[in-house]
């Protein structure tokens, strides 16, 4: 008997794409309506089986019980993503239970090559003294948000992993889509390849700090107790390659962060979300982020129309700047 509940299209702003989301298992979903090698992107984290007060879910099954669902669930993955797809999957663990994350990853190892380890930091803390001479950093800094931990035996948990896994591990990725400057700039002809052109950008690596955004009503403002900040798949997409993405999908879309990410970046998504609540929280979240964008889309559109028609006007003003 199908699960399907409902459907909810959003047209994405000045693009033919279209964000969709359904209120229905993921399994279930894929299976009817993804077409093999059609994915190009999946990005998701789905329950880490720890006990968390999900709306719908039961986190508490047993443990061989849950590795099984994940199998069943990556399998339809591994159908719909491309040849040349990638699978970000993130995934946590609680001090008591640290075992989640590889055990999940072992799961994987028939169907997938794990091509990438990446680290979400949600907080850090850095010494002064361990940087030394070093003119971003003047002193001891801690940054980010964690949920701190009353133990004698734990200390607090403030990352998770983001496994990259691929058909076969030979994914070309644009890895300057995330990079970072050098900050000693010496490095910019240093690491240039011969017959490229210098550019001050480098790979950021496997150690991504993304902060959640700060709130002050949780129940109203992130009413999910599991979720990854937009800027999350934003990354895994962008890391992937634009250019080389037709189709992103999350089947855990929870408060529809990859759909958001979609959203900014102008990619088409389908999504799928078993709880209600959930579902209708994403709608309103995701339709919130296609109105920003078509303000910014709109203020840009005046911006440029007004430089076309006054360009000795922009061009005044620019040199009293000066």
């Amino acid at each position: 008997m199908s699960n399907h509940v409902a459907t909810e299209i959003i047209d994405i702003p000045n693009s033919s794409d279209t964000v969709i989301i359904h209120n229905r298992d993921c399994i279930e979903g894929m299976a009817q309506d993804i077409a093999s090698g059609s994915v190009d992107v999946v990005v998701t984290s789905p329950p880490y089986n720890l006990g968390i007060e999900y709306g719908t879910y039961d986190d508490r099954i047993n443990r061989d019980e849950y590795l099984e669902w994940t199998r069943a669930w990556t399998s339809e993955v591994a159908r719909v993503l491309s040849p040349k797809g990638s699978f970000f999957l993130n995934i946590g663990s609680k001090p008591s239970d640290p075992w989640v994350p590889f055990e999940v990853a072992m799961e994987l190892r028939e169907t997938f090559v794990l091509q990438n380890v990446i680290h979400w930091v949600k907080s850090i803390a850095i010494s002064h003294e361990d940087v030394g001479d070093y003119p971003a950093i003047r002193e001891d800094i801690a940054v980010g948000h964690y949920k701190p931990i009353n133990s004698k035996r734990f200390i607090n948990d403030c990352h998770e992993y983001i496994f990259h896994f691929t058909h076969n591990g030979d994914v070309t990725l644009d890895r300057l889509a995330v990079g970072v400057p050098y900050q000693d700039k010496s490095n910019i002809n240093r690491w240039t390849r011969e017959g490229s052109s210098p550019i001050d950008l480098r790979c950021r690596g496997n150690t991504w700090f993304i902060p959640y955004e700060t709130i002050t009503r949780r129940n109203s403002e992130r009413p999910h107790p599991a979720t990854f900040p937009p800027k999350l798949p934003e990354m895994c997409i962008k890391l992937h390659g634009l250019d080389r993405c037709r189709l992103v999908i999350d089947p855990f879309l929870g408060l529809g962060n990859t759909a958001i990410a979609c959203v900014r970046l102008g990619m088409p998504f389908v999504g799928y979300e078993i709880d209600r609540f959930y579902f209708a929280k994403s709608i309103e979240r995701v339709t919130q982020a296609v109105k920003e964008r078509k303000i910014i889309e709109d203020d840009s559109r005046v911006q440029f129309t007004q430089q076309s028609l006054f360009p000795e006007h922009d061009q005044t003003e620019k040199n009293a700047s000066l």
